[in-house]
């Protein structure tokens, strides 16, 4: 994002940040930067017809689908108190601090990303977060929301714009193209996508937040791979980041940076510290000088066989796989 960080290792956006004591800890621990929690477009809109969309899209036959999301009153919470949390934040740290907003549609919730760069954020992260159920909207009329809202915020700021995507585009690599190419300043890879369960016993559709494994890293080592020197935009990615190995893997892959949530809530600030060390350790022993000397070299450019990331990979991992 044209940030000057001291390492790759970013917390990202999570319940950590909503402490300022907790956002002391990431840095004193050593992360290079902070992306805040996120404000949602749900929590800015007071528009009655707007509201009922989200509360109802798609819950038609069994009213109790509607428990699945939050009361009214805490939908509603927050946008001015999120503005004055990175007012303190930028108070407390000297990290940069990189806002969030999370939303779909094109009308007034587009203007909190100013006030976010005015509240003191060094960067924005633009999280499009839509699960297309709509059977009569095509695919690229999803893609277009994400060039829309990456170029209406873009005019709107100064500070850098990073977007967070899902990997369900059926071409990624155009996708990541054309947002590149609409000045998306990062691009992160990939949005987790939470799905809802079944509660049996009382019949109800409840959220179900499993926590990430670093198996899930694979999705984002294959995309940064392919990207790698293809575009202007910086790649970050998220999700299953939890050692140093994981981190290294990102950086050779082509990643700018490595983004960690769920290893820092299930054992505490102190992973980065730990991971860190174990990350400069690493290159002492494999005499690395920088992560630029490493950056980019199992990329799909700098491999002997390119093609491992694409369907070669696919047919090579059912042949070699032995039951036991």
């Amino acid at each position: 994002m044209g940030l000057d960080l001291k390492n790759p290792l970013v917390p990202s956006a999570s319940p950590l940040s909503k402490d300022i004591g907790a956002v002391k800890a990431l840095e004193d621990s050593g992360a290079s930067a902070i992306v805040v929690y996120s404000l949602f477009e749900e929590q800015i809109k007071h528009e009655a017809e707007e509201y009922e969309h989200f509360m109802s899209y798609g819950t038609e036959s069994f009213a109790e689908a509607l428990n699945y999301f939050p009361e009214q009153n805490e939908y509603f919470l927050g946008p001015e108190e999120y503005l004055n949390h990175i007012r303190k934040i930028k108070e407390t740290v000297s990290i940069p601090v990189i806002g969030s907003l999370n939303g779909i549609s094109k009308s007034g919730w587009m203007k909190y990303g100013k006030l976010i760069e005015e509240a003191g954020a060094d960067g924005l992260e633009l999280n499009i977060y839509q699960v297309a159920a709509d059977m009569n909207k095509e695919g690229s009329t999803i893609e277009e929301i994400y060039v829309r809202d990456l170029k209406a915020i873009k005019s709107l700021l100064k500070i850098p714009v990073a977007m967070k995507l899902s990997p369900y585009f059926s071409s990624m690599a155009n996708m990541a193209k054309r947002l590149d190419e609409a000045g998306a300043d990062a691009l992160v890879l990939f949005n987790r996508f939470y799905q809802p369960d079944f509660d049996l016993d009382n019949l109800e559709v409840v959220p179900n937040i499993v926590l990430s494994n670093n198996w899930e890293l694979r999705l984002p080592l294959r995309w940064l791979a392919i990207l790698y020197g293809k575009l202007k935009a910086s790649l970050a990615a998220t999700s299953g980041i939890q050692t140093h190995y994981d981190v290294i893997k990102v950086m050779m892959a082509g990643g700018d940076a490595a983004m960690i949530c769920s290893e820092l809530l299930r054992n505490g600030t102190i992973r980065i510290k730990e991971i860190l060390g174990g990350l400069e350790k690493w290159m002492e022993e494999n005499e690395y000088d920088s992560i630029d000397m490493m950056k980019g070299s199992l990329s799909q450019k700098s491999v002997a066989d390119p093609a491992a990331f694409e369907r070669a990979n696919y047919m090579k991992a059912l042949n070699n796989y032995k039951m036991n």
